[in-house]
């Protein structure tokens, strides 16, 4: 918005007593498609400069706050799992998969390999998630379906 000019419908401006209210986390997802957010708006809120545009994300601003201190606790122990365990007050491997959760939410393969999450994902048609599908909306049963997967019958 440029100096003068009025607010459109889908902008406001922030004024002092606003700034004072609590702050919410930026969603990382569209609310109406689920596709990632584009961040195309930043604001100073010292003085009131806006800037915008189109701004790489954050990748670990869409995370909670208790996956946040669960990353500070992996960076700051320099990726001592057993820290990460005392931190988190469970087993090893509890903590494990607790981290392997974070990563695979954040777009990592919790192996270690570089390749994005969703490489590693079922593909469309895969017939084994078309079997839970069914499983899932009631077209198929519990029985049918496990012969389906252990390569049995189709019925």
């Amino acid at each position: 918005m440029n100096a003068g000019q009025a607010p459109g419908p889908h902008q406001h401006t922030i004024h002092a007593q606003e700034q004072a209210q609590p702050r919410y986390a930026a969603p990382r997802d569209c609310p109406v498609c689920s596709e990632r957010l584009q961040v195309t708006r930043l604001g100073c809120p010292h003085c009131g400069t806006g800037l915008t545009g189109e701004f790489t994300p954050c990748e670990f601003c869409g995370i909670d706050g208790s996956d946040r201190a669960m990353l500070r606790v992996f960076l700051s122990s320099r990726g001592n799992m057993r820290e990460l365990e005392r931190h988190l007050g469970v087993s090893y491997p509890t903590a494990r998969a607790r981290f392997d959760d974070l990563l695979r939410r954040l777009g990592y393969s919790p192996n270690g390999s570089d390749e994005a999450v969703a490489a590693t994902e079922p593909a469309v048609g895969d017939p084994r998630l078309e079997t839970l599908r069914a499983l899932a909306d009631g077209s198929l049963d519990v029985d049918a379906a496990k012969r389906r997967l252990s390569g049995g019958t189709s019925g």
